[in-house]
């Protein structure tokens, strides 16, 4: 069983302030959360060591990069063994176009994000998937417009009183 982290409310707004802007300062980042610099810097090494903050990444803009295309992709397993699973995860590791994997409930088992250029490029990506795994069935569904994306967490539901 993981162990419970406890957060308190000067941690949730580093959290707040890094997930919108992971470029900042420890200086900026303790003026925006009214903590010195150096309990700030303290709060930020323990939440990285604790495995809370990841990472701190550039978000890049998938348009202006020429990833104009964005498909989602169903897929069912033939198998559902350790070794199945293992090759699958080899396959979807190796394709740089796959930008995410699910493992669902429900009728589908696994559900993919692809990025690529256009539909043409899309198939590129599906044949070296199918050439590298088995799969039972593979449906795709291409985004036609993105009525909200963001990498900001809601952070609502943790903290003092909050299901800890």
């Amino acid at each position: 069983m993981p162990q419970s982290i406890s957060y308190d409310a000067i941690d949730l707004k580093i959290l707040d302030q890094l997930q919108r802007d992971g470029s900042l300062s420890i200086a900026d980042l303790a003026e925006r959360v009214s903590l010195s610099t150096t309990p700030c810097w303290r709060r930020v090494q323990r939440l990285e060591a604790e495995g809370t903050l990841l990472r701190r990444v550039a978000l890049l803009d998938p348009d202006k990069l020429n990833l104009k295309t964005t498909a989602f992709v169903s897929i069912k397993s033939p198998l559902h063994s350790k070794e199945w699973l293992t090759a699958f995860r080899r396959a979807v590791h190796d394709i740089p176009e796959i930008v995410e994997v699910h493992r669902m409930s429900g009728h589908i088992d696994y559900l993919l994000k692809v990025l690529v250029p256009d539909i043409g490029l899309y198939d590129d990506v599906y044949q070296r998937l199918i050439h590298m795994i088995n799969l039972l069935d593979v449906s795709s569904s291409f985004s036609m417009e993105v009525l909200k994306q963001t990498t900001t967490l809601p952070l609502d539901y943790v903290g003092p009183g909050r299901g800890e």
